[in-house]
This record gives C-alpha cells, sequence and structure tokens, in this order.
C-alpha cells in the first residue's frame, strides 16, 4: 500500500510535468499536439524514472540502474507513448477535445497498468526483500547503524 501511494505521489508530480510541458509546447512553441505530446510524455518519463529510482522503489536494485531505464522505456514508456498518442488522436483529433482534458484522460488510462509493470518488470526485487518490507540497517565496525 505505501509502495501504490509512492507511486501516485510521484505520478502526480509527472502530470504536472506533462501538462505544464505539453502547453509551452503545444502553446508556446506551436508544435503539433501529437509531437508535442510525446515530447511531453517524454520528459514526464525520465522525471519519474528519476523519482521511482530514488524513492518509489528505491529498496530494489536489480539490473542496475542503465538497465531499469530501459526496462521502464520498454514498459511504461512504450505503454504511455501508445497510449497518450493513440487517445490524443481520437480525442483531439477527431471528437475535438480540448488538448490538455483529453490528455488528463490518455494519463489516467494507462497509470493502473503502468504501476504494475514498474513492479513486476523495471523495479523487480533482486535481492530477495518483500515489496514493503524495510531495507536492513548497515551498521560501521563499532556496531553504530549508517545512514542508508
Amino acid at each position: 500500500m505505501i509502495r501504490w501511494l509512492k507511486f501516485n505521489a510521484v505520478g502526480a508530480m509527472g502530470i504536472a510535468v506533462q501538462l505544464a510541458a505539453l502547453a509551452l509546447f503545444k502553446s508556446g512553441l506551436h508544435m503539433d499536439y501529437l509531437l508535442a505530446t510525446a515530447a511531453a510524455v517524454e520528459l514526464a518519463l525520465l522525471h519519474n524514472f528519476m523519482w521511482h529510482e530514488r524513492w518509489t522503489w528505491r529498496d530494489r536494485s536489480a539490473g542496475g540502474r542503465a538497465g531499469r531505464l530501459v526496462r521502464f522505456h520498454l514498459a511504461n514508456g512504450l505503454l504511455s507513448i501508445a497510449v497518450n498518442l493513440g487517445l490524443m488522436r481520437i480525442l483531439v483529433g477527431r471528437m475535438h477535445w480540448p488538448y490538455l482534458a483529453a490528455n488528463v484522460t490518455a494519463i489516467a488510462a494507462g497509470s493502473v497498468i503502468n504501476f504494475f509493470l514498474g513492479d513486476l518488470l523495471v523495479f523487480r526485487r533482486g535481492d530477495g526483500q518483500g515489496a514493503d518490507r524495510p531495507r536492513e540497517r548497515k551498521t560501521c565496525a563499532r556496531g553504530r547503524a549508517l545512514a542508508g
């Protein structure tokens, strides 16, 4: 349950990053709405990966950071891009929704699947610890607890 709450907190920040970037790219730089969406999703993906790496799944380190970033893009990234572009094409391109409202809908559509992809594929358990078990405290030679 704690991990789910952390995931959603990071997701909320990522939504803000994605919507701000989309507004800048579309309205400020006058990019096509699909290209602006793809760029905004990528920025949000990198933002979310950094926070998930350091907070949500901090207790998991299987495969190294570069491997997790690749898995994150192959799992969460491909899904996010596909869902966002697909729904934006339908909602904005065909149904003429406002692009920010359509993007909020697209983000919501992929969020639950992204949690499970992150939990099972990207930040998988590599050290035998359970999903929400606290990390063991490291001690120095004198038995004092070290930060970590």
